[in-house]
């Protein structure tokens, strides 16, 4: 007999060949309930005091895999309307004492990762992730872009210097990427529009619900872009990513919380203010930001408070963002954006037109101090053949945190990498 999974077992009327792992197990003296899991889903299992397999089902444990065969009958009583009449049980093997209970901390849950992930909840979040990622490309394959890469190992940095993992590359000074933009920049010149889903590290010593030292980037770098272009493909991709997941994953949406409906309300355009109207805003309901003063978390939250939608916060003061962006013709801002979330979570998407002046660069990187020299390669996509040009990076991890409700963006990838978390 050929083998069916969990989900077509459900809508089957007949015999089964199942396998799978013991979700939840109850025992009695006449009965034997299994909660067979799959990658698909969990299904009821029965097996009577009469049946030659019962002794084994009886010895099952949590997470034991086994292989059932059986009939399927409809049963309102179980888990899922549907349950299967086990004829045999075969044992792959029968699991240690499973060491995930409901009353454990998120430290152990960390420590046991490995395990946690069979959860219904990680499985969710898991399947939602990968629609996500598969909806972005979507997306950018239907707008003609490219899906490049860059390099992991660097030898300049790309945002703040201090949040660099610093490494010896046979005998002279690399990192690990904090970006793949500038690359990204190169490689428009050859392909177009171009697209990286890719590692990106940070030496984050951050305790928050929003940071990882290692964790996916989309980057995203177009030419003949002005700011206004940007703003728009972000939208589009967004609202189009949010209609997708919906519509594929709303039982896996359901189960955590999040209703399909709301993410199907998310249209375009987003709405957009400056960094100094935001910060009047702030300042009108209680904050004691200033001008010239990053957006923290706080005040990130205090934004968004009632807003349902994503806000774009444009033209911050030079001194707040990177040296590779455009400055504003009013020389205090630059052409740049950051996307904030929905419910508080923060940004998502940060980007920028990028700055094609190369004396303007050079004097930003000065400013800095760092050393021109080391970014000649760079420069040379100035000299040669430059065109206006934009691009932005947004966090998957988060991304995908807001659009399933996630306590923290650790819940948001496999196998989390934060301060004091190596492993497992």
């Amino acid at each position: 007999m050929k083998r069916v999974f969990v989900s077509e077992a459900l809508k089957k009327n007949g015999s089964v060949l199942l396998k799978g792992w013991v979700y939840r197990i109850r025992k009695s003296k006449n009965l034997v309930f299994i909660i067979l899991r799959d990658s698909t889903g969990i299904i009821q299992c029965t097996v009577k005091n009469d049946n030659p397999y019962f002794n084994v089902a009886n010895a099952l444990t949590i997470e034991s895999s086994i292989e059932v065969i059986g009939k399927t009958k409809t049963d309102a009583r179980a888990v899922t309307g549907v349950e299967v009449v086990v004829n045999k049980v075969h044992v792959f093997q029968n699991a240690e004492k499973y060491p995930i209970t409901k009353d454990k901390s998120t430290e152990h849950l960390m420590d046991y990762r490995h395990l946690w992930l069979r959860s219904q909840k990680m499985i969710a979040i898991l399947k939602i992730r990968e629609q996500v990622l598969k909806s972005f490309r979507d997306w950018y394959f239907k707008n003609d872009y490219h899906e490049t890469n860059g390099p992991m190992f660097v030898g300049t940095k790309g945002e703040e210097g201090g949040e660099l993992f610093e490494l010896d590359y046979f005998g002279q000074p690399g990192y690990l990427t904090q970006t793949s933009q500038m690359h990204l920049e190169a490689l428009i010149f050859a392909l177009g529009k171009v697209f990286t889903i890719s590692p990106t590290f940070r030496a984050e010593k951050s305790r928050t619900r929003k940071h990882l030292t290692e964790f996916l980037m989309m980057e995203g770098e177009m030419p003949f872009y002005n700011l206004s272009m940007a703003l728009k493909d972000l939208e589009n991709m967004i609202v189009f990513v949010c209609r997708e997941v919906a519509k594929n994953c709303d039982k896996e949406l359901l189960s955590i919380g999040q209703d399909p409906k709301y993410l199907l309300s998310i249209k375009a355009p987003f709405e957009k203010k400056t960094y100094e109207t935001c910060i009047d805003e702030l300042r009108k309901k209680g904050s004691k930001i200033k001008y010239g003063e990053d957006i923290k978390t706080e005040d990130e939250q205090l934004l968004m408070k009632g807003r349902k939608s994503f806000l774009f916060i444009t033209h911050w003061p030079r001194e707040l963002k990177a040296f590779y962006m455009k400055v504003s013709d009013n020389a205090k801002t630059v052409e740049c954006y950051d996307l904030q979330a929905p419910s508080g979570f923060g940004e998502i998407v940060g980007g920028s037109e990028r700055e094609t002046d190369i004396k303007e660069i050079v004097a930003n990187l000065e400013r800095e101090g760092d050393d021109p020299k080391r970014y000649e390669w760079y420069l040379d996509l100035r000299r040669y053949g430059s065109v206006p040009h934009a691009g932005y990076g947004l966090g998957v991890a988060r991304f995908v945190a807001w659009l399933t409700n996630a306590e923290h963006v650790r819940d948001a990838v496999p196998f989390p990498r934060f301060i004091n978390r190596l492993k497992p």
